[in-house]
């Protein structure tokens, strides 16, 4: 049996034209459960958790609707650098997020993905406790 070339989907960066009201709909309505809400930089996200998986990221710099998947790599620099020997393009080279270095792509149909190394575990929850 062949690995995936990813490791586990940790985020799910959901577009949202108002995150208030988005998550009064997710806690209210669906029933899950709020982990945080912040405001910053401009923009306002919030993260709940509606299953098992991994939690939505409401995110209000994020166009509405979209859905950006953000899968775990065990070392971020090695996998672009075989993604890149396969014809892989960053869509904008490799910037920071709260947990550590990551890269946004699209596949050929214009679907965005983001693919992030964990050097700061838990930092993102940390961040917006």
């Amino acid at each position: 049996m062949v690995r995936p070339p990813f490791g586990a989907l940790r985020f799910l960066y959901v577009g949202s034209s108002d995150v208030g009201r988005d998550l009064e709909y997710y806690t209210g309505v669906l029933g899950a459960e709020k982990i945080w809400d912040l405001s910053s930089f401009g923009t306002r996200v919030a993260a709940v958790r509606i299953c098992d998986g991994p939690p939505l990221l409401l995110a209000g710099h994020r166009s509405a609707p979209s859905c950006l998947p953000i899968f775990e790599v065990k070392d971020i620099d090695a996998t672009a650098k075989e993604l890149k020997r396969k014809g892989w393009e960053s869509e904008s080279g490799k910037f920071e997020i709260p947990n550590g270095p990551c890269y946004l792509f699209k596949d050929p149909s214009g679907n965005q993905l983001a693919v992030f190394q964990d050097v700061r575990p838990g930092m993102f929850e940390q961040a917006h406790a």
